[in-house]
């Protein structure tokens, strides 16, 4: 089976419990999920249902209790760190409901930072990198730092970076949350992350 055949990420009887001295409390119980190559899933649910907690499972950022999560078949359970942050990098994009840009960096180099991790000529992320912004409308925002943009800025950096890598998989955690009630800014965004994702 391709690449193309497999879906492109999975989740088999995942079980997600925390646990406080002797009280154990459970969070997720035995998820299937099954995603396929241009799909759009939304995960609906109250406030402390475990929506955030499913997506940091499904992304890699935390470990199921029990059960078994795939991205393309590479399992990112029983692996060591540096290849789990390997697959994130090259698998996945993530748009958190806070930011998380880093203030040292301009917004251009905060784009740039997923490619440069993953060992992409400078000039080569720096190029993609401004093509993604100015796409979010942030051209004259390049050479900006993080405290130099406003929360809607800041997060359409975020969707810009999450994108940057022409990931497989895109998880986003509210992701117009941030970009303020201005209908064109929220469609837009949500339209390139789509565009993003069926072009590949």
């Amino acid at each position: 089976m391709n690449d193309q055949q497999k879906p492109v990420l999975e989740a088999k009887n995942v079980v997600r419990e925390f646990k406080e001295g002797p009280l154990s409390v459970s969070v997720l119980r035995g998820v299937n999920l099954s995603i396929q190559a241009g799909e759009q899933i939304a995960i609906i649910g109250s406030s402390g249902s475990g929506k955030t907690t499913l997506l940091h499972l499904l992304g890699g950022l935390d470990h199921p209790t029990s059960g078994e999560i795939t991205i393309l078949g590479n399992r990112l359970q029983g692996i060591s760190e540096k290849a789990l942050c390997a697959l994130r990098n090259r698998y996945f994009g993530f748009v958190y409901q806070f930011h998380h840009l880093l203030p040292e960096f301009t917004a251009l180099e905060n784009v740039a930072m997923p490619l440069l991790i993953g060992k992409t000529a400078i000039a080569e992320a720096k190029a993609r990198a401004a093509d993604l912004l100015e796409n979010v409308g942030l051209k004259e925002r390049y050479y900006h730092k993080v405290g130099e943009l406003s929360g809607g800025e800041r997060q359409r950096v975020a969707i810009a970076r999450a994108l940057v890598t022409k990931p497989q998989c895109v998880l986003a955690d509210e992701p117009t949350g941030n970009l303020g009630f201005i209908p064109w800014k929220m469609g837009s965004c949500i339209e390139l992350i789509r565009f993003n994702l069926t072009s590949g």
